[in-house]
């Protein structure tokens, strides 16, 4: 009997060939001897119904840990997420925030559709890390990156001082694009999204010969969503493998992105909201996006992705891995923005003119291998690596307030004004040059120690044209990670870990009376002991955390506005993701995060926010989910989740606050034959019960909800 696979998943049984038997040399052998033609049976499908996947099935599969190399997520000690192309096509999943839905300790405050402004936050701080294939890239200021060219992402949250280097201290959110698959495998896709969005998707990988692979993909998305803004974006990626000999494997990857968002809802400040004449309560939240957008503001970016590299294997114990890339995000406003001023819903509203372009190269090369030093096994990595990136802004800048309204009657404003994006020179030029390594003791079965540190040179060029005023920065930073994991068996890890967050520090700009001062490098501290356990059948992750970062604030003295370091912010809190087999059709899981934070050792210039919380860090966010295999109706499988915001701050000064909300998802696939070719009917409802909310975060800033919206998309792969 022979095992065939499928196109649509699943095996056939047919019988193998019946070959020809030699006896005896016979000159004319009997008719019942001759060979006949080979005979086969008729083909007889049997159809094995898989059980839903864990959330957490990524528990058991290795995940790029920048310095800390490949590691099994399960043997990495910090708390890691990594979510799979699969599960983003089936979540029809556009943005971060629906990417890790099931994941309580990511949030966004930026729903589909609409520019991501402020970005990711982890734990209550905000991500501006953000990888692509290990190449940095800023991905704020103008959206997410483009899911449908990518194989996974992974947010590693908290510090990543030792793993990335310089940047923000909340995490960092690392993007592996698709690559060539072993056989040759195209995937078309086409979709809709309420009330006239459409999108196509095609995913060609093929095997060309000589040991070269290609794996291309092309998407699309045109029309009008579920929030009035009318979208135009398109993406297309190419990646390349290449394998020379045994030993020397080069790749490549080439991307781009043209993106423009237009008429897309307001985004509201609160910093001049009327707290004590609203009693602290925001307006109630409006559906009605046509009535709070400017219909001719957009926002549109363009997003350039190159790298290559090589990879050698020395020997079975040892790769080396060099890599070269370039990042480039530019950034065309013409998008409109308000201060929402009271619980009435009246606002001020502005017009933002900018142009931007932000380029970053990056090489880098890792040696990571495997030694004996007597009954001790070690995972050595060591890399060095230079990182540099160049600011590009336009010339003219335009902050005016062009109209006034208020958010449940029609704004009629249209802008009348054409802006210039003309760049200027680059007026911001930074570079780091780095070293670091790490080395994984493995004592026993049992036991294992990590150790690691990383050497960063940083500097800022003098570039404001000032003879007169040094505006360059330089600092040098050495940042460790200290781990011991203990492993009571094969699926289960207990870890304690610390590490380091870098920030560059700066030197004040010419907004605050104390321009030209240097605010110094800071460094962030994190504890975090933890547990991961990953059996298929009942899977967990837990986490104990405290993290304490320098917090950065403005000072008013004598009437000036003064840029100061001030004050240590802490955030410590538990975390919890679990997953449990109930049955064989049946997967229900669950997410949560608490989270204390605190402002605390702050002058005199700030004792009114000593002990107060930080912005947008809810003490409470958890969410359920679930998946179902129905067992009656063939290739049909059913998910959902409830995600609970708890309500958060808008300011250190603790007056406003955004109210706690729950949002439900629900969604399907459906496996069908139709026309001889295996189709999936992929379909989403989104905040399923209408919920109507304010979702904030960024700095003082909030967002309109995401009202009730459906996706349906139809995909075949052949």
């Amino acid at each position: 009997m022979e095992a065939l696979a499928q196109p649509g998943g699943g095996y056939s049984l047919r019988q193998a060939a019946v070959a020809a038997t030699s006896v005896t040399s016979v000159t004319n052998p009997p008719a019942a001897m001759r060979p006949r033609p080979e005979a086969t049976l008729p083909t007889v499908t049997v159809t094995a119904t898989a059980a839903p996947s864990s959330p957490l099935v990524y528990l058991s599969k290795h995940a790029a840990t920048g310095a800390l190399g490949h590691k099994s997520v399960l043997d990495t000690p910090f708390s890691v997420t990594v979510v799979g192309s699969e599960e983003i096509a089936e979540r029809g999943a556009k943005s971060v925030g629906q990417i890790f839905v099931n994941d309580a300790s990511v949030y966004t405050p930026t729903s589909s559709s609409t520019t991501d402004w402020w970005g990711t936050q982890i734990r209550g701080l905000p991500v501006r890390n953000s990888y692509i294939d290990d190449i940095p890239m800023l991905l704020y200021w103008g959206g997410d990156f483009p899911t449908e060219v990518v194989d996974s992402v992974t947010a590693l949250k908290g510090l990543s001082g030792f793993m990335y280097g310089f940047g923000e201290p909340g995490g960092a959110l690392s993007y592996q694009l698709k690559r060539p698959k072993p056989d040759n495998e195209t995937t078309v896709e086409l979709g809709y999204r309420n009330p006239s969005l459409l999108s196509a998707h095609v995913d060609v990988s093929r095997q060309l010969g000589n040991e070269l692979a290609v794996r291309a993909n092309v998407a699309t998305e045109q029309g009008t969503a579920y929030n009035e803004s009318r979208i135009h974006r398109t993406v297309a990626a190419l990646a390349l493998d290449k394998q020379f000999g045994a030993s020397v494997k080069w790749f490549t990857t080439l991307l781009q992105e043209d993106s423009k968002n237009t008429a897309e809802p307001l985004q509201f400040y609160l910093s001049d909201y009327d707290v004590l004449g609203s009693g602290g309560k925001l307006p109630a939240v409006t559906y009605r996006y046509g009535d709070f957008n400017v219909d001719n503001a957009y926002y549109r970016t363009k997003t350039l992705l190159a790298s290559t590299g090589l990879k050698w294997k020395i020997d079975d114990q040892w790769d080396l891995t060099y890599q070269l890339g370039f990042s480039r995000k530019d950034h065309q406003s013409n998008k409109a923005f308000a201060d929402l001023l009271n619980q009435q819903g009246d606002y001020t509203g502005y017009a933002y003119n900018f142009a931007g372009r932000l380029d970053t190269a990056f090489t880098q090369a890792m040696l990571q291998g495997k030694l004996n030093t007597g009954a001790v096994k070690h995972e050595v990595v060591a890399g060095l690596g230079l990182q540099r990136s160049k600011d590009a802004w336009g010339g003219e800048w335009y902050w005016s307030n062009d109209f006034n309204g208020n958010i449940h009657q029609p704004q009629t404003f249209r802008t009348t004004r054409t802006p210039d994006f003309t760049l200027t020179p680059v007026s911001a030029d930074n570079r780091q040059l780095y070293a670091f390594a790490s080395d994984t003791l493995h004592i026993n079965d049992q036991w294992q120690a990590i150790a690691g540190l990383r050497f960063t040179d940083y500097k800022l060029k003098d570039l404001d044209g000032d003879p007169t005023v040094d505006s360059a920065y330089a600092t040098r930073k050495t940042s460790p990670t200290l781990a011991l994991i203990y492993k009571p068996n094969a699926l289960t890890s207990v870890y304690g870990s610390y590490v380091e967050g870098l920030e560059p520090g700066q030197r004040v700009d010419a907004l605050y009376a104390n321009a030209g001062e240097v605010l110094g490098a800071t460094v962030s501290k994190q504890h975090e002991i933890g547990v991961k356990h990953a059996s298929g059948g009942v899977d967990y992750a837990a986490a104990l955390f405290r993290i304490e970062k320098a917090n950065q604030m403005d000072v008013l003295r004598s009437g000036a506005r003064y840029l100061t370091q001030d004050g240590l912010v802490t955030y410590q809190g538990l975390e919890l993701s679990a997953a449990h087999q109930f049955t064989k059709h049946l997967n229900l899981g669950l997410s949560g995060i608490y989270l204390e934070g605190a402002i605390n050792r702050v002058s005199a210039d700030n004792a009114a926010v000593e002990g107060n919380d930080p912005a947008y860090a809810p003490e409470w966010q958890f969410v359920v989910h679930a998946q179902y295999q129905v067992p009656g109706v063939k290739g049909l499988k059913l998910h959902g989740n409830a995600r609970y915001f708890g309500q958060s701050y808008t300011s250190e000064a603790n007056n406003l606050t955004v109210p706690d909300r729950t949002v439900v998802g629900v969604g399907f696939t459906h496996d069908l034959k139709m026309g001889g070719h295996d189709w999936t009917l992929i379909g989403n409802v989104y905040n399923l019960f209408n919920a109507k909310y304010w979702a904030g975060g960024g700095w003082s800033s909030g967002n309109a909800g995401e009202a009730r919206n459906v996706s349906l998309a139809l995909r075949s792969q052949f």
